[in-house]
């Protein structure tokens, strides 16, 4: 079999265990954290969302040795990444700091969608009901419908008040 065709047929079945391994992974996440722990809906979708991109990448440093890269050339590449987003993160540190506070509020904070808040601020008290929480932000849904974006290190820096929905 020629060697072209051999990579090809190599590469149908990296997208098809791709494909498989993410289904997969959804399925056991929903299914465990459904019985186990219940999380909420948004919360089991930033991990997925996680696992899709951790398995991304593993995916396309199988494909890279498929069509013939060596070790070194990716060990370089990735290396490469990594420093550019290293100096990236450094650059705009409010970033870096967005991920990790949303990390710590996914993992310790007793917010949830659907939870009607308040952040105590002096100059800018924000009163709402939580829409959704990503990486970067938390997105509150005002009583006037207007939904506000604040980063999540804000958020984790403010004091919050859950209450009862009016």
């Amino acid at each position: 079999m020629n060697e072209y065709k051999l990579q090809l047929i190599e590469t149908i079945l990296v997208i098809i265990g791709y494909i498989v391994i993410n289904y997969i992974n959804k399925t056991l996440v929903n299914n465990s954290l459904k019985q186990h722990t219940h999380l909420q809906r948004g919360r089991r979708k930033m991990m997925i969302k996680a696992m899709y991109i951790f398995t991304l990448l593993a995916a396309l440093v199988v494909l890279a040795a498929i069509w013939g890269l060596e070790q070194k050339e990716i060990a370089t590449f990735v290396g490469t990444i990594l420093t550019v987003l290293g100096i990236a993160f450094f650059a705009q540190w409010s970033l870096l700091s967005n991920v990790t506070a949303g990390f710590l509020l996914f993992i310790h904070h007793p917010l949830q969608i659907g939870d009607y808040i308040k952040i105590v601020d002096k100059d800018m008290p924000i009163e709402g009901e939580i829409f959704d929480l990503s990486f970067f932000y938390v997105h509150i849904k005002m009583p006037s419908n207007e939904i506000i974006t604040i980063p999540n290190s804000i958020l984790f820096q403010k004091a919050v008040s859950i209450l009862e929905k009016p």
